[in-house]
C-alpha cells in the first residue's frame, strides 16, 4: 500500500477512472482504516440514479461504513456521453460501445490496489436508475459481491433464458462475453425495495422507436412496484435468497430506500465475518 494522505481518507474528492477518464468515482474512507487494519475492510459500492447525487449518496453510508468497516465507493457516469441528452447510458451496462461494467471493475482495482485491500466479495446499493445498473451488474459478475440492494429500478432484466439482453440473459454470452453462474448468483444475499405509492409510469414506459425499446419491453408490469415484484420472482425461481421490502407511504425519493437498505446491509454484516 503506498503511503496515504489526508486526501485518501475520509470524503475524498472525485478520482478520474484511468480505464476511462470521462468517468470518476469517490470515496469516503473510515478514520480507523489503517495498513494493519485493511485486511478487515471490504468495498460498499454505491451507484447513483438518474439525478447523480453520488457524492450525497457516499455520505448516506458513511456512518454503515464506520460501524462495519467498509470503505464506500460511489462511481460517477455524467449524463451525455455521445449523446448530448442522453440520461440513461450506464443502466443497461452497454452503451454505444461503452462496456460500463468494465468502467466499475477498473475503478474497483484501483481502490483494491491503492488501499491493498483483500478480495472479500463486495455489496452493492443502487437507486432508480442505480438499482438497474446493480441488479445488471450481479448477474455477470455473481462472484464479486455478497449482498445486493435494488431500490425501485424502473425497468429490471429477468432471468428468461428465452429472451434477449436487456429484457432477458439469452445472449449475455455473446453480448458481453460472461456466462450466466447461476450457482454463484445463489450465494448473493439480495434485498429489493419500493415505495407503496410508487406509482408514476411516465419515465419508465417503452415506447416503440425510444432508445431502449425491444418487444417485452413492458413486460413486467406496468410500475415500479409491479415490475419489482416481477424481478423478486424470478430472482426467487433461480434460487436467489430475496427480501423484499414495499415501504409504506414512500413514493419515488432516494432517501427512505437508502434507509432500508442501511438496515439490510447492518443486519447482514452483523451475522457474516468478512470473508
Amino acid at each position: 500500500m503506498s503511503k496515504l494522505n489526508i486526501y485518501d481518507l475520509g470524503s475524498t474528492t472525485s478520482f478520474a477512472c484511468q480505464y476511462d477518464q470521462r468517468f470518476s468515482y469517490c470515496l469516503y474512507v473510515p478514520p480507523q482504516f489503517s495498513e494493519e487494519a485493511r485486511t478487515n475492510f471490504r468495498l460498499l459500492v454505491a451507484v447513483h440514479g438518474t439525478e447523480r447525487k453520488f457524492q450525497r449518496l457516499r455520505d448516506d453510508f458513511a456512518a454503515l461504513a464506520r460501524e462495519h468497516d467498509l470503505i464506500v465507493l460511489a462511481p460517477y457516469f455524467p449524463c451525455g456521453i455521445i449523446e448530448p441528452r442522453d440520461r440513461d447510458n450506464y443502466k443497461y451496462l452497454d452503451y454505444r460501445g461503452i462496456r460500463f461494467d468494465r468502467v466499475l471493475i477498473s475503478m474497483i482495482d484501483e481502490v483494491v490496489v491503492r488501499y491493498s485491500l483483500s478480495r472479500h466479495r463486495m455489496l452493492m446499493f443502487g437507486f432508480s436508475g442505480g438499482a438497474h445498473f446493480c441488479h445488471r451488474f450481479a448477474y455477470l459478475y455473481p462472484q464479486l459481491l455478497a449482498a445486493i440492494s435494488v431500490g425501485a429500478p424502473g425497468s429490471v432484466t429477468l432471468l428468461d433464458a428465452q429472451a434477449d439482453w436487456w429484457v432477458g440473459v439469452r445472449d449475455v454470452q455473446q453480448k458481453f462475453g460472461r456466462t450466466m453462474d447461476y450457482a454463484q448468483l445463489e450465494q448473493i444475499a439480495a434485498h429489493v425495495t419500493v415505495g407503496e405509492e410508487d406509482e408514476e409510469t411516465w419515465e419508465i414506459t417503452h415506447h416503440p422507436g425510444s432508445a431502449h425499446w425491444m418487444e417485452g419491453a413492458n413486460s413486467a408490469g406496468r410500475t415500479r412496484k409491479e415490475r419489482a415484484a416481477t424481478l423478486v420472482r424470478s430472482l426467487r425461481e433461480h434460487g436467489v435468497d430475496v427480501q423484499f421490502e414495499e415501504l409504506p407511504g414512500v413514493a419515488h425519493k432516494t432517501a427512505p430506500h437508502v434507509e432500508a437498505a442501511i438496515r439490510f446491509f447492518g443486519d447482514w454484516l452483523s451475522a457474516h465475518s468478512a470473508r
